[in-house]
């Protein structure tokens, strides 16, 4: 459930529920979806959320892909154990683990004004239960810490039976006697113990400093400034090496950016990531993979993928042309058997028909072209990994389109030539830009109006792309099967039958008119869904305008034809007036956070 959806349409909704019936709705819903190959793979299509390989560590001989991990807290019943390891997380902290668990009653209160969750949650979950969770999990993505709780006995016992599902144990206190019954301890588990305790208590800090601990886990502490020194209290008494990780308020970016910065190894959301959204983690990756070195990196096929959006944008100017003139060609003729002067004289609303199937074609050929290039020149061409997936995808989909025109039994020279000049384009680009693997990075640190405000515009322009790429599938359905819609025939005052009876090669040359805008309307309607979901981030001014005009032809031709031809039923424009105005909220929310770089 990427920031756009939540914000805007599910968090209003799920606030109003009890915390802890909302919490599992979502957590069973995302799990649920999280447990097949297929499921996973839309969660990714969705949010992107693979951190930046700058972003990989190594801590307790342990490889972490990120440093942001997910509190134990946020998820109590590990009802979301499936989920939470697609969401751009480095780690998940599991329990507290108890022998025999607890009877007591999670209690939670929202504090809707304040953002805040009160009450009590951490209750012990049955070591059975997690046993068996653990062990129902296909496959295990990223490290796992399980906080035990008990007597010392009861601790040997639980970190046995999880001995194979754990990467490390967090205990609460430390129940053993001395230093040296926990050194023989830790030998004989062979697994990192990290104990956790709150920056307030500094006398159990000195007192850990014997135990020698794997870790130090600092938590229930919302100060800054507390934070911070208990960092350099633990860094100056068990030195530099020892891997702390920290528990504390982090409700955007900055906070956690911040806490990296000052010498925390790894880092935990808390309750906070119920009001920043499930792309927080995706966000702090970003935002600190932006603090590394910039390699200077210049992917060589960058320059061939744009080639291939201006091949497409000129043919779709030279369609247009023919569509404003002529309308058909001469091969068009050649194929029906009939001259242009013989279908005016039957009915001119044919060709004018005609015209606006070819004029509403060029339009999204063009539309596409400038996506295409503007992906090539901003995206591939600095190694982003997002960029050169969106045109892969787009272009193959739009490739397979000429399967389409093989079945309707009439296909042109003018489509096989432009065929043949792209292909070479596309796959001289594809593999010379095989190094384009660079992960995202974003300046973004704060959860301000404009990031807000964006979502809104990023929920239209995801819509958008949706609405186009189905668009094209139905009317490349409709144009395999029965070509017209009532609203065509009623603009033709004619019936198919009669079509037939006129020229029976006219119904194939309007199917394949069909199959060339259906194709070419998914084609470009991913490449809108890809560029919403994937390419919004704070100053990216090129994604804006590539939206903004991007979108002009398209619309122009296919709003604008109709009135010229006279084709202006409300229900059959409709879908292009919802289009219009999702592109207008798109742009306007976008703006401020696209194009106006927020001032740090």
């Amino acid at each position: 459930m990427p920031d756009w959806s939540y914000h805007t349409i599910f968090k209003p909704i799920l606030l109003k529920l009890p915390p802890s019936i909302s919490r599992e709705f979502i957590h069973r819903g995302m799990s649920t979806l999280s447990s097949s190959s297929m499921g996973e793979i839309f969660i990714e299509f969705l949010g992107h959320m693979s951190p930046s390989k700058k972003m990989k560590k190594e801590l307790f001989g342990i490889q972490f892909t990120s440093p942001i991990g997910l509190s134990g807290k946020i998820d109590p019943q590990l009802s979301g154990l499936k989920a939470f390891q697609n969401l751009g997380f480095g780690f998940l902290e599991i329990g507290p683990v108890s022998l025999r668990g607890t009877k007591g009653k999670e209690e939670l209160f929202l504090d809707q004004k304040k953002e805040q969750i009160h009450g009590f949650s951490n209750i012990p979950i049955k070591l059975s239960t997690v046993e068996e969770k653990l062990r129902s999990l296909k496959k295990k993505k990223m490290p796992f810490f399980i906080r035990v709780e008990g007597s010392l006995q009861e601790i040997k016992q639980i970190c046995e039976k999880l001995h194979p599902y754990s990467d490390g144990f967090i205990l609460n206190s430390h129940p053993l006697d001395s230093a040296n019954e926990f050194k023989l301890f830790t030998e004989k588990l062979g697994k990192p113990v990290i104990f956790a305790c709150s920056p307030d208590d500094m006398t159990t800090l000195e007192e850990l400093k014997n135990y020698n601990p794997s870790g130090i886990l600092l938590e229930n502490q919302h100060n800054t400034d507390r934070i911070n020194d208990s960092l350099a209290t633990i860094r100056k008494s068990f030195g530099s090496d020892l891997p702390i990780i920290i528990l504390s308020r982090i409700r955007e970016p900055v906070d956690a950016v911040q806490l990296l910065d000052n010498g925390a190894s790894l880092i935990m959301l808390g309750y906070d990531y119920v009001f920043a959204g499930p792309g927080l983690p995706k966000r702090i990756n970003e935002a600190y993979s932006n603090k590394f070195p910039r390699e200077s990196m210049m992917v060589k096929g960058w320059l061939w993928y744009w080639l291939f959006g201006l091949a497409i944008t000129i043919a779709g100017f030279i369609a247009l042309l023919f569509s404003m003139t002529s309308i058909i060609l001469p091969y068009d003729e050649f194929f029906l058997g009939i001259m242009r002067r013989d279908i005016l004289d039957f009915n001119p609303a044919i060709l004018y028909f005609m015209a606006h199937d070819r004029m509403t074609l060029s339009g999204t050929m063009i539309s596409g072209g400038i996506i295409y290039m503007q992906l090539a020149r901003y995206g591939i061409r600095y190694g982003m990994h997002w960029a050169r997936k969106a045109v892969n995808i787009a272009g193959i989909i739009g490739f397979l389109g000429i399967l389409l025109f093989i079945g309707y039994g009439y296909f042109d020279w003018l489509h096989g030539l432009f065929w043949l000049i792209l292909l070479p384009l596309f796959i001289v680009g594809y593999a010379k830009s095989k190094n384009a693997n660079e992960a995202p990075s974003s300046t973004n640190l704060f959860n301000h109006r404009s990031w807000k405000l964006s979502l809104i515009g990023q929920l239209s322009f995801v819509l958008l792309g949706a609405a186009l790429s189905i668009g094209g599938v139905v009317i490349s359905v409709i144009g395999a099967s029965t070509v017209f819609v009532p609203t065509d025939l009623s603009y033709l005052c004619l019936t198919p039958e009669m079509l037939n009876e006129f020229n029976e090669r006219l119904i194939p040359v309007i199917a394949h008119d069909r199959a060339g805008f259906g194709s070419a309307l998914l084609s470009v309607g991913l490449l809108v869904l890809m560029l919403a979901l994937w390419g919004i981030r704070e100053g990216e001014s090129w994604v804006w305008w590539t939206f903004t005009i991007g979108a002009i032809p398209a619309f122009s031709s296919g709003i604008i034809t109709h009135y010229i031809i006279g084709y202006t039923d409300f229900f059959h424009l409709s879908p292009a007036y919802i289009a219009v105005i999702l592109y207008m909220i798109g742009i306007i929310c976008t703006a401020p956070y696209l194009i106006i770089r927020k001032k740090k």
